[in-house]
């Protein structure tokens, strides 16, 4: 995991690897097939890191495990800012990450959606975690960006092109990634109320 934290997603390879733990890549290759299965190592271990506890869980409504399961994740892809692309690569199938797809399938199912509308949430939820997270390493360039300065370019536009621009000019620049994705998980986790009883 560290030659993704340090060097990037497209970093990680058998090659890198060998020389990180200054070996030869055919010893790796009697511990792990391909870059395939290192991914899915790798994968998994984030999925490991998540604090979500399944006791605290069940004292929970529905709502508040989605909040904090997918929030869960995305601290945990946070803290890991360029290892989203490798959870993209692949469907995650290792046991930490299963143990997550169950937890979370079972305190939808449990709570009375069907399960169309239970795999669908949890795949649109973990769908919205996994694009936020990455586009963390190029938002940390801009979060630099003056806010300010944003702003006022946006209110140097046409108003008669860009009339509904100019009227969120001085909001629409937020600066923080994570305040919008907790903004739109919630909004998310509220639209999924009406699909509660949906077959």
């Amino acid at each position: 995991m560290r030659i993704v934290d340090e060097e990037g997603a497209e970093a990680l390879s058998m090659r890198t690897l060998a020389q990180r733990l200054d070996t030869g890549t055919a010893t790796l290759y009697r511990a792990v097939a391909n870059r395939g299965e290192l991914v899915a190592h790798v994968v998994d271990r984030i999925f490991g890191e998540i604090d979500f506890d399944p006791v605290a869980v069940r004292d929970m409504d529905w709502q508040q495990a989605c909040l904090t399961a997918a929030q869960g994740l995305f601290d945990v892809l946070s803290r890991h800012r360029r290892i989203a692309p490798l959870l993209i690569e692949q469907v995650p199938v290792g046991p930490n990450a299963m143990l997550h797809r169950e937890r979370f399938l079972e305190f939808l199912l449990a709570s009375g959606f069907s399960p169309v509308t239970a795999a669908r949430a949890y795949a649109t939820i973990a769908r919205f975690v996994l694009g936020f997270a990455a586009q963390l390493p190029a938002h940390d360039g801009l979060a630099q960006a003056e806010p300010a300065a944003i702003a006022a370019f946006y209110r140097r536009l046409d108003p008669a092109t860009f009339p509904a621009t100019l009227a969120v000019a001085d909001v629409l620049p937020s600066g923080r990634l994570e305040e919008e994705f907790g903004f739109g998980l919630r909004l998310l986790v509220t639209a999924l109320a009406d699909m509660r009883t949906e077959a």
